[in-house]
């Protein structure tokens, strides 16, 4: 492929660090930001992405990176869709699904572009927002028939993309973001539960929470180890992650009723371990509120004040045996 223009909607933490690595490595980066806070325009200027209209950007980027909350996935697919119609450019143009969505939702995001001249990939990242010598991966997949779309999207490596294409047997539209899903649910997962149960020790009283933190450090180190590296990168994102969990809880729950439901509370309905990843929805969304009213108090919140407390005298504990 010819140097492309390539559009990264929206600059948040990962899009806008994914449009500077590819601004970096000299190509045009379009975005859009009708109605972005200040902070989110202060990313992009310093990423180096050019605001455009939503218009524009249809009939000028090569390919489309939608990279957004789950929630406002389709949303943006649709209007997306509907832009690109009124601009009717007069060549093929690529939208990339890279949002944390289940594999229901995307194939009905999928859906909106047959018939239209857009071609469609489904793309899960993996890892966190590109920062020196690191880059998160996009996993990528499309239907059997757009192995040529699937292959122009995993040129943009070359751009600084790291694309890997998920093909073999079965391999289609929703298995990008099927891997999203299982990878998201171990790890953000693993880090919900070890909240939960150190939220809910401390419940019980200080000395239970107390001794929770010396049993592991006895019997399973690896486990602390996790809460105090995760938890302070949790807690600031833990709004991000409660639509997440919630497609997870679909994702899994449509997996063991083999349905393919039209909404996500009806995929998760009916199917008892679809629930497991809907409870650390809620948790998340308790950490998420707890922390916001940290920043308008000015002060630790209950929730807050025992998950880094809990880290700092774990790094108290853990420390004298290295």
């Amino acid at each position: 492929m010819a140097q492309p223009v390539l559009a990264v909607v929206a600059a948040g933490a990962m899009g806008a660090a994914v449009g500077k690595r590819l601004t970096t490595a000299g190509l045009t980066v379009l975005t859009t930001l009708a109605g972005r806070s200040a902070a989110t325009r202060k990313r992009a200027a310093d990423a180096g992405l050019e605001d455009a209209a939503l218009a524009d950007i249809a009939a000028r980027a090569h390919w489309t990176l939608s990279i957004l909350p789950p929630s406002e996935a389709e949303t943006f697919a649709k209007a997306f869709r509907d832009a690109h119609q009124q601009a009717a450019p007069t060549r093929p143009v690529g939208f990339a699904d890279c949002n944390a969505v289940n594999p229901t939702t995307v194939k009905r995001i999928a859906a909106l572009f047959k018939g239209t001249p857009i071609k469609f990939v489904d793309a899960g990242i993996i890892g966190g927002p590109p920062q020196g010598d690191y880059d998160p991966v996009f996993y990528a997949s499309a239907a059997p028939e757009d192995t040529v779309e699937l292959d122009e999207f995993a040129s943009l490596k070359q751009w600084g993309l790291n694309v890997k294409a998920l093909r073999g047997e079965g391999a289609g539209v929703g298995d990008a973001s099927a891997l999203k899903m299982s990878y998201a649910g171990i790890t953000k997962g693993i880090i919900g539960i070890c909240t939960t149960m150190v939220l809910s020790a401390h419940a019980s009283s200080p000395a239970t929470a107390n001794a929770l933190l010396h049993e592991l450090s006895d019997s399973q180190p690896v486990i602390l180890k996790r809460i105090i590296g995760s938890t302070p990168g949790m807690l600031p994102k833990a709004y991000r992650w409660v639509g997440e969990m919630e497609e997870i809880s679909a994702f899994v729950a449509d997996g063991l009723s083999h349905a393919e439901s039209s909404s996500t509370q009806a995929q998760i309905e009916g199917a008892g371990e679809g629930l497991t990843h809907l409870g650390l929805a809620r948790l998340y969304e308790r950490v998420a509120k707890a922390l916001t009213d940290t920043e308008e108090k000015g002060e630790d919140t209950a929730e807050v004040k025992v998950l880094k407390n809990f880290v700092k005298d774990a790094k108290e504990v853990v420390e004298p045996k290295k």
